[in-house]
């Protein structure tokens, strides 16, 4: 029962990161990528305290007390928002060239890269990657590689976050074993991602002409779902779901999220792909699928 629940937990999750994928190409219409990301995190550094204080086991005291994470927490939660806050900038900087369908599918590709990355924590790596990943890199060729073989820029970028994801995995998978607590690691990855977000955006991003009060508050709706259901609900999801469920077969249901990309943007982007890139999808998403068998 709890295995059905933690995978039921995880296919929202994909449900809602593949559809997020639409909100944040639409609010960087107002806003720039890192200012984005950091007003998505802060405001889902809010969301997720009535969720610490109803999940986050029987603390007693004051409001502090009932928040205050463990020395594991605190730990698991700021290396996780380190990887986070790299990967999620890295993805929101790449949609800003790439569209939401494309960058669902090479996002994807994380989820072959975690158990080729977990070999380096003393993990097995299966025979059947040697077919996976040769068939996912002719996949993302066909995808992302232009006529004169030169790859996008903003592929590229997606393609790195990519590899923050999969770390990001492992790292949640390894501090939840070690008995940290999954919504206040949450709570504080997503403060850390929203302070190295805000210094990005110090450093790469000028305020909008008309301010940033009325920017921010004319891209309102991207920013409430993408922090509220993207960030403050599917990670919370994903670290709640990961106690029920082994790594693999986890990344397997979250597999889907490029799925709901891809549908997501031609539903609501109106965004079309050509056959060769349709064909890179297709590879890339049989390549996920069997590497998680």
């Amino acid at each position: 029962m709890e295995q059905v629940k933690g995978n039921l937990m995880l296919l929202l999750t994909a449900l809602i990161w593949g559809s997020a994928f639409v909100a944040q190409s639409v609010g960087m219409d107002y806003v720039g990528p890192f200012t984005f990301n950091a007003a998505r995190n802060l405001l889902a550094t809010g969301v997720l305290v009535p969720v610490v204080l109803a999940f986050g086991g029987k603390h007693r005291g004051n409001l502090w007390q009932r928040l205050k994470p463990d020395g594991v927490t605190v730990k698991g939660g700021l290396c996780c928002g380190l990887i986070m806050g790299i990967a999620s900038n890295l993805q929101q900087v790449g949609l800003s060239m790439t569209t939401a369908g494309k960058a669902g599918f090479v996002t994807a590709l994380y989820i072959i890269l975690v158990p080729i990355l977990g070999r380096f924590l003393g993990r097995t790596v299966r025979k059947i990657l040697l077919l996976c990943v040769p068939m996912s890199l002719v996949g993302f060729y066909l995808l992302c590689v232009k006529g004169d073989f030169t790859v996008s820029f903003g592929d590229f970028l997606v393609f790195c976050c990519a590899v923050f994801f999969a770390l990001h995995i492992l790292f949640v998978d390894h501090f939840l074993r070690k008995g940290a607590s999954g919504v206040r690691v949450a709570w504080i990855q997503f403060a850390m991602t929203c302070l190295l977000s805000a210094l990005g955006a110090l450093v790469w991003e000028r305020v909008p002409a008309g301010g940033l009060g009325s920017a921010l508050w004319g891209g309102r709706w991207p920013l409430l779902y993408t922090s509220v259901l993207s960030s403050g609900v599917a990670y919370t999801l994903q670290i709640i779901g990961q106690k029920y469920t082994e790594p693999t077969t986890a990344t397997l249901i979250m597999s889907l999220e490029s799925v709901f990309a891809v549908l997501s943007g031609w539903l609501f982007l109106g965004e079309v792909m050509d056959f060769r890139e349709i064909i890179g999808c297709v590879l890339v998403f049989v390549a996920v699928l069997l590497a998680q068998l």
